[in-house]
C-alpha cells in the first residue's frame, strides 16, 4: 500500500460517532501522473477540493476521527465506484450501459479534470487503473468502513461528514431571486443517507455559525453517501459541499485573506457536530 495513499488523525479520547473525512483534498501527485499528462501544475489540481483538509483538521480536537486522502482526485476518484472504468481512458474496458460520471470523464479514474480538460493524450492500460484501485481505492474504502464499524459498535451508530467544495460558479444560478447563495450545500441523497434528525443537527450546526444552507442542490450526494448512508443500520452519510469562493482564490488555488475566519468559524460547527448522539447517552443513576 502506497504511504499516500489516506492518513488518519484520531482523538485522545473516543468521545464521538462522528467519522469526517475528506476524499478529495489529496495533494500528493505521483510522478507516474505528472510525467504522463499534458496539464500545466496549476490545472492538473483544479478539480482538488484544495485546502479541504485543513479547514476539517481540527475534528480530533473534539473526539471525532478525521480520514483525509494522500493522492489526488486527477489520479484516483474516491468518490466513485471502483467499477465506474472509463472506455474511452482505459484500454481493454468495455462499455457497459450508460454511466453519466464516466461518459463526461469522470469516473473512477478521471479522463478530466475541472471544465472537461483532458489529463492525458491518449490510454492508459488497464493494468496501471487497477494498481491505482488496489493501492489507493481499496485501501482508502477499506479504512473508512473500519471507522465507521468502530464508531457503532463503541457508540451505537456512525455519523458520517463527507468533507467537500464546490466551484463558486455551481451556486451562481441556483438562489431565488433575491434570496442568497447557498454557502454550504448538504447531500443525504434526499434522505436516503441519513436519518432527519441527523441532518437536521448538521444544518443547524451550520446555520447557527452565519452560513447560507441549503439541501440537496445541485449536490444531493454521490458514492461515498450512496455506499456508506445506512441509517436502518445506524449508520448516517451527510455530504458537505463548501462554496470555494469563501476561503480561496479559485484561479490560483490559493488560501484567501477569508481562509483563517472560516476555518476558525468551522471549528466551532465542528466542534457542534461532533457532539451528535452523545445527548442520548444514558445519564448515571444518583
Amino acid at each position: 500500500m502506497s504511504k499516500s495513499a489516506f492518513e488518519v488523525s484520531y482523538p485522545e479520547s473516543n468521545a464521538s460517532c462522528v467519522v469526517f473525512a475528506s476524499p478529495h483534498s489529496g495533494r500528493e501527485y505521483p510522478w507516474s501522473l505528472l510525467r504522463t499528462t499534458v496539464l500545466d501544475d496549476l490545472a492538473i489540481r483544479t478539480s482538488e477540493d484544495a485546502f479541504v483538509d485543513q479547514l476539517f483538521d481540527c475534528a480530533p480536537q473534539f473526539g471525532a476521527t478525521f480520514l483525509k486522502a494522500g493522492a489526488p482526485r486527477a489520479f484516483v476518484d474516491l468518490n466513485r465506484s471502483s467499477d465506474e472504468l472509463d472506455p474511452a481512458l482505459i484500454e481493454g474496458v468495455r462499455r457497459r450501459g450508460h454511466n453519466p460520471r464516466v461518459a463526461s470523464g469522470l469516473g473512477v479514474i478521471p479522463r478530466v479534470v475541472a471544465n472537461g480538460r483532458a489529463i492525458y493524450r491518449g490510454k492508459i492500460s488497464l493494468v496501471e487503473a487497477k494498481r491505482r484501485l488496489d493501492d489507493y481505492w481499496h485501501p482508502y474504502h477499506n479504512t473508512l468502513q473500519g471507522l465507521l464499524d468502530e464508531a457503532v459498535n463503541h457508540h451505537g451508530q456512525a455519523v458520517l461528514i463527507d468533507c467537500h467544495s464546490m466551484p463558486h460558479e455551481a451556486v451562481q444560478g441556483i438562489a431565488r431571486s433575491g434570496a442568497k447563495r447557498p454557502e454550504i450545500v448538504l447531500g443525504d441523497r434526499f434522505g436516503a443517507a441519513a436519518a432527519g434528525d441527523v441532518v437536521d443537527r448538521v444544518e443547524a450546526a451550520f446555520a447557527s455559525a452565519g452560513f447560507v444552507v441549503t439541501r440537496n442542490a445541485p449536490f444531493a450526494g454521490a458514492y461515498v453517501t450512496q455506499a456508506y448512508g445506512r441509517p436502518t443500520r445506524g449508520q448516517h452519510a451527510v455530504q458537505v459541499e463548501i462554496d470555494r469562493a469563501i476561503y480561496m482564490d479559485e484561479s490560483l488555488i490559493r488560501p484567501s485573506e477569508h481562509f483563517a475566519d472560516v476555518q476558525r468559524t468551522l471549528r466551532g460547527v465542528i466542534a457542534d457536530i461532533a457532539q451528535i448522539g452523545q445527548e442520548r447517552m444514558p445519564l448515571a443513576a444518583e
